[in-house]
């Protein structure tokens, strides 16, 4: 299907948010026992403010758990990934608490085959890595606006999945959040907590 068909008359949502805790994490930011809580929260959400597209990356917590509530939701969904995927599971999917491997596996080869996976691999270092990805998520949800109806007759909105405090230093959740902002995103929070 076009874009324009996916995206027509709907949102389209760029999302970006924190990962599954690791042990002993402090503060707290996504432990995994608020997993369920949040995928409700999501599915809500996304349901309330008619979502069409998803756009986000892959890794475990709030981008998984986001491309789980899509899909049950019937959305299209597209990923992007700062680097090959074989590296990008390797290194925030399966190296945290959770059985997050085959999701991301299956969310992936979903991606793929419906011409929506997005792998950017331009051999940076980490932080400029995602920073890159977080830039070209805002950048696809508003290509998918633009495609919609030839036109900005989708709505653009920024759902940031997280506990609302950046943490010091970088933070790529609060520079998807300041991204979003100054591209006009509509702002969504979707607590962690």
């Amino acid at each position: 299907m076009s874009d324009a068909n996916q995206a027509s008359g709907g949102t389209v949502v760029a999302l970006a948010g924190r990962r599954i805790d690791a042990p002993g994490a402090d503060p707290p930011r996504f432990p995994p026992e608020r997993v369920p809580a949040v995928r409700q929260r999501l599915v809500d959400m996304l349901a309330a403010e008619q979502a069409a597209v998803l756009v986000c990356s892959a890794a475990c917590g709030a981008d998984l758990v986001a491309l789980e509530a899509a899909e049950r939701l019937g959305l299209r969904r597209r990923i992007v990934l700062p680097f090959a995927a074989e590296r990008f599971r390797t290194t925030s999917v399966t190296d945290r608490p959770g059985d997050w491997g085959p999701l991301f596996d299956r969310m992936i080869a979903a991606a793929g085959e419906a011409g929506d996976l997005v792998v950017l691999d331009s051999g940076e270092g980490d932080d400029a890595a995602y920073a890159a990805a977080n830039e070209a998520i805002i950048r696809e949800a508003q290509g998918l606006a633009r495609a919609a109806a030839g036109g900005p007759s989708s709505r653009l909105h920024a759902v940031i999945v997280w506990e609302a405090t950046a943490r010091e230093g970088n933070d790529a959740t609060g520079e998807f959040q300041e991204l979003a902002r100054k591209a006009g995103f509509e702002e969504r929070i979707v607590l962690t907590r």
